[in-house]
């Protein structure tokens, strides 16, 4: 498990659902190598589909940058070791949304 060893970069998620996506990185990471990142990125994009509904993206590595659109409250990026670990709701910005969609700009690069 990765309790204590996750460390949260920015997010705008609620806590629960902040607790979720570790949780099922500390899951992902159970089942498979820290080296099958997409494998671990399917999983945790899939989770959270089942539970908080289509749309998610996750992204897992350990040096890569984005440049995304996100649903508000629905970003969260993390490391986990030598990973980093981008989970967010993608989204278009459109005139019939309520809330504006935020943007985040990224760039991760673990030096081990």
């Amino acid at each position: 498990m990765l309790e204590g060893k996750a460390i949260v970069g920015e997010t705008d998620m609620l806590e629960a659902m902040q607790h979720d996506a570790l949780q099922l990185a500390a899951k992902a990471l159970d089942f498979f190598d820290v080296i099958d990142a997409t494998e671990i990125a399917r999983f945790i994009k899939k989770e959270f589909d089942r539970i908080y509904g289509n749309g998610w993206q996750c992204i897992v590595g350990t040096d890569f940058g984005s440049f995304v659109t996100h649903c508000s409250g629905c970003f969260i990026h993390f490391c986990v070791g030598s990973l980093a670990i981008l989970l967010f709701k993608g989204s278009t910005e459109s005139e019939s949304e309520p809330e504006p969609d935020a943007d985040h700009q990224f760039s991760a690069s673990i030096i081990v």
